[in-house]
């Protein structure tokens, strides 16, 4: 047989680094390709009350991949600068010890938070968000409501790369592809109108599969007001897709936790699975509080990403992070569990099937 090149797109862990790679191999035609780049987390550290612990280095961390230890690439907190640790320091340049503060506690966001959001310096810097906003049938009471609570939010955002914003109600409508211009996007805020029956599974799915086709980070946020009504994906299947491309899941909802039950807690396993967080508004107050929340959130994650060691699993891969030292065992870790292992060729037909892109309207 001969050698000849094939193009391999991986979409695996948190990032599609190079959308694909060239390699000459010698393989059986049923032979399962699957190429793995890097691995990115988002992770939280809190202590017992809820604070953000900040200052925290990259030896503070211990990530393992199927129980096998692995090197840190690249670390990064909040919004400070993303620090390579795969190259050599410079000459005389400081150590990653001298460059760090000791960990130290900073309050989560408090329930009695003024209306509008209180944003730290850059929380969104290098961030990818996507915002879908639910225009069912369900949203016709509060629907100039919550484009307020959303608009709030993307004015906020000025730290960010880019932002998109898509509704759903039976189908989805991107209203603003992914774009640096906030303004773009409040025009297609403000062009949403209410629709029908709510398909929230399905257009979540198709809105991470937009974001898996983003570099860095990818962070969803969704404005929902009711449960999911017409969808044909299950949310297992969300959830799943979100960890394997690294893609961060916040979930508003403007129902109370105890009105519905089983989207309560699909709610909040799908957005825990992801790193990200499950917020129940009671009203709008709540609902600029959540956004707020969520602001500090993504403000004080740490960034860490690794090349995995080789390894032959090639279907679902459990990731634990946990902190070194008995000093740090107070504190407690929130990022995604794992992820799943994509074929190559059917990453490839599957967006080519559905469309998926942050530029497809």
């Amino acid at each position: 047989m001969t050698n000849r090149s094939a193009f391999v797109v991986a979409m695996v862990a948190g990032l599609f680094v190079s959308a694909g790679a060239r390699t000459g191999a010698q393989q059986d035609e049923t032979s399962l390709r699957v190429n793995v780049n890097l691995v990115q987390l988002n992770v939280a550290v809190t202590d017992n009350k809820g604070n953000y612990v900040t200052g925290l280095r990259p030896q503070d961390f211990v990530v393992s991949e199927d129980k096998v230890v692995e090197k840190i690439a690249t670390f990064e907190e909040g919004s400070a600068p993303n620090r390579n640790l795969a190259a050599p320091a410079a000459a005389g340049s400081a150590d990653s010890s001298d460059i760090f503060q000791p960990a130290q506690t900073v309050a989560a966001h408090p329930d009695s938070a003024p209306e509008a959001p209180r944003v730290p310096v850059s929380p969104f810097s290098g961030a990818n968000v996507f915002i879908l906003f639910d225009t069912s049938n369900y949203m016709y009471r509060g629907f100039v409501y919550a484009q307020d609570a959303i608009s709030g939010f993307v004015r906020s955002m000025q730290g960010a790369s880019k932002v998109a914003l898509y509704s759903y109600s039976r189908n989805l409508y991107r209203a603003a592809p992914l774009t640096p211009d906030h303004m773009r996007v409040l025009q297609g805020l403000r062009n949403t109108v209410a629709g029908d029956q709510a398909a929230l599974y399905d257009s979540l799915l198709l809105t991470v599969k937009d974001a898996a086709r983003v570099s860095g980070r990818k962070v969803i946020v969704v404005f929902s007001n009711g449960p999911d009504d017409s969808s044909t994906i299950p949310p297992e299947d969300v959830a799943e897709l979100a960890q394997s491309t690294g893609t961060v899941i916040y979930i508003v909802s403007t129902r109370q936790a105890e009105q519905e039950p089983m989207s309560t807690a699909i709610f909040e396993r799908m957005s825990k699975a992801t790193g990200g967080k499950a917020y129940f508004a009671k009203s709008w107050r709540d609902e600029a509080k959540a956004f707020a929340s969520i602001q500090d959130d993504l403000a004080h994650l740490y960034f860490i990403s690794y090349y995995p060691l080789p390894n032959a699993n090639r279907g679902w891969r459990t990731i634990n992070v946990k902190l070194a030292g008995k000093e740090l065992q107070k504190y407690h870790v929130r990022t995604r569990d794992g992820y799943r292992l994509q074929q190559a060729k059917a990453v490839e037909e599957d967006f080519a099937r559905t469309g998926a892109g942050p530029e497809t309207k």
